[in-house]
């Protein structure tokens, strides 16, 4: 048996992985991130409000053979066992049992392992483009450039991390700028990422938009920073980290694959560490140090045979919590909490609301997680309805209302911002359901601000309306619907004021501009976001126009 165990290792380690990673994609219920993604699949495109478009292929991919939530997961299951059979790959010197150790440590790769959301082919794609950009330093040739633009573009497709990666990697190695190959290698990255960029381009750049000025920018807190900190051992750990952290650190490279890890590891920690003085970082933001820190640390404990028993020990608890945690996931044991709600209970809670709605589509109010779960469990199209002082997503984009209109629907609202007709509770809480016989919340309606001047206490703008021959043929066939065009003032996400400009879309129809004049006199000097808004029927407000910028002197 010792000796079986002895030739065999590697596959009976990477099966057993592979094995638990599709069981529990099997026996799991989708979380919400799931839900929202499979939704991008049934919306293939090159580009995506949130996100680029990996994921969504994945999921299409894997849904194609089984229509389930082992579908759903099922590439990225695969995709991070390869994970770690390229990572093990670039180490110069190995100890397979320690490299075992060290993954066994990190529960983050055994969760993320079989969750169907971009950070687990971010990490596939990362060791990919190490493994790529080892090939690259050591063969001078056109073949290893293009083998590295291939490898650099699935990473920027995956996610907008991948630029930081690719940043530090050749910050690491500047010298790389005076070869004709990274030149190369730069002109197919272009090429082969133009279609996400002519996405963008024609989105009016709105995922680099939302990410760098819209998303988690608020006053900062010191919570954001220490929350941070706490994140990050948890996300290399949660208790291997404070063993490997240091060991990955103390590790002197040995060559320009080992500097490029290192530069990785220390400058995604200290730009996000940075970016907690901007707003809340998210722990898995800084998921593809984990390649880094699984070789940096293997390493050193290399010849640090005092540091492997207490990791040992450390992995063992943590393999334990693990299996502990993947049981507790699938079994309804225990009380309520937020984890049982992420993870469970989403067919029934389906069902319950079914058993009020029927066949009918159902309109969450400001949640692309309710809308997408729903479509999932039920198998009935659905959609989110955002209030503009809320974050837009890709449902603000995807023609989901659109097809809902002038039909009827049921409103469903956990936030209590609608009057009661029904109600349903569950698990997840209770839910307020109005019945609509026509759906008219015209939320892509758009409108294009010019010419914004603020003086003396007034705000003026041109505005040109762009309201699409569906919704002409909508308005004009339903004469008596109820509409406000609001001017809603922002301070971060705070509401400072919302003026009604006393203009109905009826109005505005046949208009190519139409100015505003409004009295903004009681608002203080300083910048401000402003949207413009439809208010329909009693309706939430809906976002019709992207933010413009306000500057009151």
């Amino acid at each position: 048996m010792l000796s079986l165990l002895q030739k065999n290792h590697r596959a009976i380690f990477y099966s057993l992985w592979l094995l638990l990673a599709l069981t529990q994609a099997a026996s799991t219920e989708l979380i919400a991130d799931e839900a929202y993604y499979w939704v991008y699949s049934k919306f293939l495109a090159w580009g995506y409000f949130d996100h680029p478009p990996m994921i969504a292929l994945l999921i299409k991919t894997g849904y194609s053979l089984f229509h389930n939530e082992f579908g759903v997961r099922l590439i990225c299951a695969l995709l991070s066992v390869f994970t770690l059979i390229i990572t093990e790959s670039l180490l110069d010197k190995k100890n397979p049992f320690l490299f075992y150790t060290i993954a066994l440590g990190i529960g983050t790769l055994q969760i993320v392992g079989f969750l169907a959301v971009p950070d687990t082919p971010l990490l596939f794609f990362t060791a990919v483009f190490f493994y790529a950009y080892r090939n690259f330093t050591q063969k001078n040739n056109w073949r290893s450039a293009i083998w590295l633009a291939v490898s650099i573009a699935l990473l920027f497709y995956t996610k907008y991390h991948g630029v930081l990666i690719v940043l530090f990697v050749f910050l690491s190695n500047l010298k790389l700028l005076l070869r004709w190959q990274t030149w190369l290698a730069a002109f197919f990255v272009l090429l082969l990422f133009a279609p996400h960029l002519w996405w963008q381009w024609e989105h009016d750049w709105v995922s680099f938009r939302y990410h760098l000025f819209e998303s988690n920018v608020s006053v900062y807190k010191f919570s954001y920073t220490t929350e941070y900190i706490l994140g990050q051992l948890l996300l290399t750990g949660p208790l291997a980290g404070l063993i490997l952290l240091p060991a990955a650190f103390l590790y002197r490279t040995k060559n320009e694959t080992e500097k490029a890890l290192k530069f990785t590891l220390v400058g995604l920690l200290v730009f996000f560490l940075v970016s907690s003085f901007r707003g809340k970082v998210e722990p898995n933001w800084t998921m593809p140090l984990l390649i880094p820190l699984l070789i940096l640390s293997h390493q050193f404990l290399l010849t640090k045979t005092s540091w492997i028993k207490p990791l040992r020990i450390i992995s063992f608890i943590s393999l334990l919590l693990i299996m502990a945690g993947r049981i507790y996931l699938v079994v309804d044991i225990g009380p309520e909490n937020s984890v049982k709600r992420r993870f469970q209970h989403h067919k029934e809670w389906a069902m319950a609301i079914t058993e009020i709605t029927g066949d009918k589509p159902v309109v969450f109010y400001n949640s692309y997680q309710w809308a997408s779960l729903f479509w999932f469990y039920s198998g009935i199209s659905s959609h989110s309805l955002n209030a503009y002082w809320e974050r837009r997503n890709n449902f603000n984009f995807w023609p989901t209302g659109d097809n809902l209109t002038g039909k009827p629907v049921y409103l469903a609202d956990v936030f209590n911002h609608t009057g009661v007709i029904d109600s349903v509770n569950t698990k997840k809480g209770r839910f307020l359901l109005i019945a609509d016989s026509s759906y008219a919340a015209l939320e892509r309606i758009n409108f294009f601000p010019e010419k914004i001047i603020a003086n003396n206490g007034v705000l003026r703008a041109d505005i040109k309306p762009g309201i699409s021959d569906l919704y002409l043929r909508f308005l004009k066939s339903n004469p008596g619907i109820e509409t406000q065009l609001v001017l809603g003032i922002f301070k971060g996400k705070e509401i400072i004021k919302e003026i009604n400009t006393g203009l109905t879309v009826y109005q505005l129809t046949d208009l190519k501009t139409f100015s505003l004049s409004l009295n903004i006199a009681d608002i203080k000097p300083g910048k401000y976001d402003c949207r413009l808004g439809l208010k329909v029927k009693d309706y939430l407000v809906t976002h019709n126009s992207k933010n413009f910028c306000l500057v009151i002197p």
